[in-house]
């Protein structure tokens, strides 16, 4: 089973409430304002800020949405 993106439309960045954007070659949920990316486990977005990791700028340039 994986990830269902239709939960994207319901989903935002708990810190922000923006737009994420799903990156499956990492399994994460992005948010570019934040420079967050937070992980898919078990495809569970687990959506906590002390879970997410933070982006480089080079990461975040290299991220499509």
């Amino acid at each position: 089973m994986a990830f269902d993106k239709k939960l994207l439309d319901i989903l935002a960045c708990p810190t922000c409430k923006g737009k994420l954007i799903y990156q499956a070659d990492n399994a994460e949920l992005v948010c570019r304002f934040d420079r967050l990316a937070f992980p898919i486990r078990d495809n569970i977005p687990v959506m906590l800020e002390n879970e997410a990791r933070s982006l480089s700028l080079d990461e975040l340039e290299q991220i499509k949405g």
